[in-house]
């Protein structure tokens, strides 16, 4: 799951496997063509793109970059999507321990979806200072029960994002080339000690701080992570588009916003579990929040959703009507923050309220109307934008009176 709730070819060494039979293509080229076996039925499903034909997995040059162009477009206009422009994928050698230490926590870094990393982090401060009703709150035992949550929620967002690649390695080599589970930079095994160690870190310590709400918040992420990407009988629930929408608007807009507030109000205040304005309305504007990033996060890779069966919205609806539902939602959400800010009994929360959603609706509009949605790079710098926009409500919501 993208967030806390997310055919082999042998030879050459340097490709990633990949479902294809090859076909060498004229000396003169320079390149290495590779057919894939179901182009007959992806020519019927990606027939909207007129006169275009879709050519697979070409590696250009053999110099220490070890590009990997993964598909070029042909036809009457032409151009290159370079899959891995930064990474190799393999890692070349290194006697410097610190370069080697480097390339692990890049490895790393790419592993842990560092997007997923910060929303999680920002939104559990957030709703932590949701709790905070004096100055006095802000004492040793509130910072020491926030990063409690912060460190379990963190180790529990790694084995999330960190099963969905394990179970989606052969969509990555099509998707997302760059991870490094699909590059080859990680094995198999890697990857299960990865997951395995952060999932027991993850309990323990919710066990051992002893918090209720923080140890359901941790089991209920587990249940629904597991149970988004493991390809097993009954599960896999990101098959299903509607499902995989709900278990990440569980995550995101129910445990992440109710139970965590629940950590700080009931564990580390000793209140009563009561339910303010601002928790209400995080937990519904984030409703909204939570449902476009399920939309939107199937956007780019329809290709290999398309591959292999993953009936998401972007493969049942069209990218463009999903993108321009996105953008509907989320202007929907701001107009909310609006008139809840407006009905603020704080004069400086009205303003700040009012003012930032229209700014931040405004961005947006602007930023939707410029995307070529027929650009799979400008596609994904939109959704990493989306994000920002997520970050930016979570400074917002404790604002709310």
């Amino acid at each position: 799951m993208e967030s806390l709730l997310i055919g082999s070819f042998a030879k050459p060494s340097y490709l990633p496997s990949f479902p294809l039979t090859s076909e060498l293509s004229s000396p003169s080229s320079g390149l290495l063509g590779l057919k894939c076996k179901r182009w007959n039925n992806l020519e019927k499903q990606l027939a909207v793109i007129p006169k275009r034909r879709l050519l697979m997995s070409q590696h250009v040059g053999s110099d220490s970059s070890q590009k990997f162009v993964a598909f070029c477009w042909k036809g009457s206009d032409k151009y290159l999507v370079n899959a891995v422009s930064e990474h190799p994928f393999e890692s070349e050698p290194s006697n410097s321990p610190l370069k080697s230490l480097q390339a692990s926590l890049d490895a790393f870094y790419r592993f842990s979806r560092p997007h997923t990393v910060i929303g999680t982090v920002l939104s559990i401060i957030s709703v932590s200072l949701l709790a905070v009703e004096k100055v006095s709150d802000f004492s040793p035992l509130f910072f020491t029960g926030m990063f409690e949550a912060i460190a379990a929620a963190f180790l529990m967002n790694i084995y999330i994002v960190g099963l969905n690649q394990l179970s989606d390695i052969d969509i990555d080599k099509v998707n997302k080339p760059y991870l490094p589970l699909a590059s080859g930079e990680y094995s198999v095994k890697t990857g299960i000690i990865i997951v395995s160690s952060f999932v027991i870190m993850s309990f323990w310590l919710g066990w051992i701080v002893g918090s209720w709400p923080l140890f359901w918040a941790l089991f209920v992420s587990f249940v629904l992570g597991t149970a988004y990407s493991m390809n097993v009988p009954w599960l896999r629930w990101k098959r299903f588009a509607f499902v995989a929408a709900l278990c990440i608007l569980a995550v995101r807009a129910v445990i992440v916003q109710l139970a965590f507030y629940l950590h700080i109000q009931t564990f580390v205040f000793r209140r009563p579990a009561l339910l303010s304005k601002p928790v209400i309305f995080a937990t519904a504007f984030m409703t909204f929040f939570s449902v476009v990033i399920a939309l939107f996060k199937d956007i780019p890779d329809i290709v290999g959703d398309k591959i292999y069966g993953i009936e998401s919205f972007s493969v049942r609806l069209g990218q463009e009507r999903v993108f321009w539902i996105c953008i509907s939602l989320l202007q929907m959400a701001y107009i909310v923050a609006i008139f809840v800010g407006v009905t603020s009994s704080q004069l400086w929360s009205k303003y700040i309220m009012v003012g930032g959603h229209i700014l931040l609706a405004s961005i947006l509009w602007r930023r939707a109307k410029s995307v070529d949605l027929e650009s799979k790079t400008q596609i994904i710098s939109f959704y990493m934008f989306i994000w920002k926009l997520f970050y930016a409500e979570y400074f917002l919501i404790p604002l709310v009176r």
